[in-house]
């Protein structure tokens, strides 16, 4: 029982992350939404780097990057929770419904890593160069949170069994 416990209570941390996360960005709105304006307009990457042609100066594109991930955060914080949810309810039962009952997590978690991995690590650290800004620079904060996503997930993928019921 401590192990699904332990699962159970790691994936509703990582969606109350993600509910904070969610609400921030729309009860807080501005603050993140600079930190996308200066990530795509690359205003502050090196000083005559070839790769400027990159860079979106376009507000609107500002605002359906900025929306969308809010959006990714909103869909995922919903999915770990329901996941969280369907967990608990199953945490008495057999071990092979409580593993089929992971199914929603993983795609939860799944989820996560792609936002840090495709969102902030390849698309704006690597395509926008958000690793040459000093200021507007998420890299680090991105990979701690893909690695936090992705040691629950090996976690909650970790199959139950008779003994640990």
């Amino acid at each position: 029982m401590i192990t699904r416990t332990s699962k159970v209570l790691l994936l509703s941390a990582i969606a109350l992350y993600y509910t904070l996360v969610s609400f921030n960005n729309l009860t807080d709105f501005d603050s993140n939404y600079q930190f996308v304006r200066h990530v795509l307009s690359m205003d502050s990457t090196f000083p005559g780097n070839q790769l400027m042609w990159r860079a979106l100066q376009s507000p609107a594109f500002h605002l359906a990057f900025y929306f969308g991930i809010i959006a990714w955060e909103i869909v995922t914080a919903i999915l770990l929770w329901w996941g969280a949810v369907r967990l608990l309810l199953t945490m008495r039962l057999p071990p092979a419904a409580f593993n089929a009952a992971k199914r929603v997590p993983v795609m939860a978690l799944t989820l996560s890593l792609l936002m840090w991995l495709v969102a902030f690590l390849t698309v704006g650290a690597e395509w926008f160069l958000m690793w040459q800004s000093r200021t507007w620079n998420g890299q680090e904060a991105a990979f701690r949170m893909f690695a936090v996503a992705g040691i629950v997930l090996i976690i909650v993928l970790l199959p139950d069994t008779e003994a640990q019921a």
